[in-house]
């Protein structure tokens, strides 16, 4: 004969042998199968591979080679560039990877991923108007480069204001 227990809630009230047995039997299953994720490990890989010392370098060395050109719109040239014509450049230049010119499209590339899971070289966007989006790319502690409506190329944080007030999503190519 099988022996059973009463089982006691915390409430002192005592449950049914099926109610408590399927309820063990949820726990058991459910403790075994939760694998933990360590938070901010992204799991999505990069066109760019997995050396962010390398992809920070080459970031930088283009924002050294740009660092004085002013904004323009549908500029794609050190006389003028602006946002997603310097993402498509850099991309191009630096990782021989081809995006699409346009901010829009660009941010139907890759992997969306979350803010607190940016790595070098993923991409920042923003809406900054009704119909008006942003694009930069990220570099590291919060960091992003990108070509300013008012400062041209430059480096911004994302914790800015303005840059965490109108932020839209991350995406890794």
């Amino acid at each position: 004969a099988l022996m059973t227990y009463p089982i006691k809630t915390a409430h002192g009230r005592t449950l049914p042998f099926r109610t408590a047995a399927c309820l063990t039997v949820l726990i058991l299953i459910s403790s075994c199968t939760l694998i933990p994720v360590e938070p901010g490990a992204p799991d999505i890989p990069s066109s760019l591979g997995n050396d962010s010392k390398w992809v920070k370098s080459e970031l930088y060395e283009q924002y050294h080679a740009w660092e004085n050109v002013g904004y323009r719109h549908g500029g794609m040239s050190r006389n003028g560039v602006d946002c997603s014509g310097f993402v498509h450049i850099t991309f191009r230049d630096r990782f021989a990877v081809t995006l699409p010119r346009r901010t829009s499209q660009i941010a139907r590339e890759g992997t969306q991923i979350m803010q607190r899971d940016l790595m070098p070289g993923d991409l920042v966007f923003f809406k900054t108007g009704t119909f008006t989006k942003h694009v930069g790319i990220y570099l590291e502690r919060g960091r992003f480069l990108h070509a300013s409506t008012s400062a041209g190329v430059t480096i911004s944080s994302l914790e800015s204001n303005y840059w965490k007030r109108n932020f839209w999503q991350a995406r890794r190519i």
